[in-house]
């Protein structure tokens, strides 16, 4: 009698478990939270969640809405989560020869200047974090706190570790080629590891005007070198750092709890520059 109780307690366990997978949002195809803002030439896709301050989430290279899956559920009881799709990826179209972290961060601040946002909360992963960046150096005043995930501020062996340039110089390779034969639908992807290959270029002159508060993340199994992970730390005036133990480009998901407490406590508490005693 025990041992059938007990499996229907894991059945049912299981059942709702499954409704409530089923029933969480289509992160990335969601027509309820999805809209498209004309911007610079093109349509930006995004989805917005919660209500409060304005929290701005942005992916990586070649991701879209579904790369934060992991975060909008939780930063949505705290915030108004706006997640974007950059220019060329996911749903958002790309009317340009090539991509440029500078033009994509240029459609950003119009994104904003198109949902009335003065500021917001911003985090971004990889690209995201490059883009992050960019706009805390163009356009100051839209950037409230930056979290910063794993960028890099040049494509070089200093920055980025040496089977990483050899995987885009390869892919670089293998899609011009796929383009070459008339295989159109690798042009996206071509201009996606072209820009990897080619940019960014940010000085740590230009990151020392920074004037919001930075947190700079990594795993410590990044393919961003720790050594530039730091150099980008010591530059920016109101940093801070955080290397996640076990974790690597990806520990958005990896780790998403730790990852998620560890940004909303950076983005709650009031920065103070550290003391040594």
């Amino acid at each position: 009698m025990k041992k059938l109780f007990l499996l229907s307690t894991i059945i049912s366990c299981t059942f709702y478990l499954a409704l409530a997978q089923n029933s969480a949002p289509a992160y990335g195809n969601n027509p309820e939270a999805g809209k498209y803002a004309p911007v610079n030439g093109i349509r930006m896709y995004y989805e917005i969640y919660g209500e409060g301050k304005p929290l701005l989430l942005i992916h990586g290279n070649g991701g879209s809405v579904f790369s934060s899956r992991e975060q909008i559920p939780f930063f949505s009881k705290y915030y108004k989560v706006i997640a974007l799709e950059s220019r060329g990826q996911g749903k958002t179209n790309d009317n340009s020869d090539s991509l440029t972290y500078d033009q994509m961060a240029d459609d950003i601040n119009a994104f904003l200047d198109f949902l009335k946002i003065d500021s917001a909360y911003i985090f971004g992963q990889s690209d995201g974090a490059i883009l992050g960046l960019i706009l805390a150096i163009r356009y100051p005043k839209k950037v409230k706190m930056l979290a910063a995930m794993a960028p890099n501020t040049r494509p070089d062996s200093a920055a980025l570790y040496p089977t990483v340039i050899t995987r885009h110089n390869n892919d670089a390779i293998r899609f011009a080629d796929s383009v070459k034969l008339g295989y159109k639908e690798y042009i996206p992807k071509l201009k996606l590891v072209r820009l990897m290959q080619y940019h960014p270029h940010i000085s740590t002159a230009e990151l020392a005007t920074i004037q919001a508060p930075v947190m700079i993340m990594s795993g410590d199994r990044d393919v961003i070198t720790l050594s530039h992970i730091v150099e980008m730390f010591r530059a920016i005036p109101k940093s801070q750092l955080c290397v996640l133990p076990g974790s690597t480009h990806f520990a958005l998901r990896q780790n998403a709890v730790v990852f998620n407490e560890t940004i909303q406590r950076f983005f709650t508490k009031p920065f103070e520059m550290p003391k040594s005693l």
